[in-house]
């Protein structure tokens, strides 16, 4: 029993540290490639995904997710023929606050030059454990799947870190989501650092700048956007159409 003991506590100092700290993700959007036949000689030099490196800080009841400063730029241009193709990290000041405790979510998004600040209930997903288990740098993980709306999302969580979180809007599984995947990779995160430190006092804290409104409003803000710039560029002359997928 003596001997026990002492391991109890470690179990236990584990655990109570397992629920705070940051995870680095790298977060990678799939992009479609549409382009006229007069351009077909430039698609091996357009990339084909858009990756940025995120910071998810987190606590027993809370956590916010933004992008990590960068060490250098990543912007990437193409031109030809007309035609010029710039990409840089799509995720600028973008903030995900949740608070678990409540339920709510809060998110910062530049869109067009405009920012909004989206208020709304944290999604609920019907999260089915599939029994599988791996390892993933250093950490046990389990395999859980869910489907929202016409989306396949696939998970792989580690009850070594007993907080429900997860990337940006994804959580609700007995333990950190350290990999996932929307769509067969349309929309990935993957860890690639995970540190169980204490967050910086007002490191996680939520977004507070921005025009309020509801996910619906700006789901038809970016709706009525697109189509504006269907209708303006769309396919005349040489103009290829680039799709990056909303998941």
């Amino acid at each position: 029993m003596k001997r026990l003991l002492p391991l109890l506590l470690l179990f236990v100092s584990f655990s109570a540290s397992a629920q705070e700290g940051t995870i680095r993700y790298d977060r990678v959007v799939k992009i479609d490639i549409d382009l006229p036949p007069e351009m077909e000689s430039m698609r091996d030099q357009i990339p084909t995904e858009n990756k940025t490196a995120m910071l998810l800080h987190f606590n027993e009841f809370e956590s916010v997710m933004q992008a990590a400063p960068k060490e250098e730029s990543d912007d990437r241009e193409v031109r030809g023929n007309g035609f010029m193709f710039r990409m840089g990290g799509q995720q600028g000041e973008n903030i995900t606050y949740v608070n678990h405790d409540e339920g709510l979510i809060t998110e910062k998004r530049d869109f067009m030059g405009r920012t909004f600040l989206i208020e709304d209930a944290q999604p609920l997903l019907a999260w089915k454990l599939t029994g599988e288990q791996s390892e993933y740098i250093g950490y046990a993980v389990q395999k859980a799947t869910a489907v929202r709306d016409s989306s396949t999302i696939e998970a792989w969580f580690s009850p070594q870190i007993p907080v429900a979180i997860g990337p940006e809007r994804f959580s609700g599984l007995p333990g950190a989501i350290l990999v996932l995947s929307v769509n067969e990779g349309q929309l990935s995160f993957s860890a690639t650092e995970i540190s169980l430190e204490s967050v910086a006092e007002g490191a996680i804290v939520a977004p507070k700048e921005g025009r309020k409104v509801t996910q619906e409003q700006f789901d038809e803000i970016m709706e009525e956007k697109r189509k504006e710039m269907e209708a303006q560029f769309g396919r005349r002359g040489n103009g290829a159409r680039v799709i990056m997928r909303r998941n």
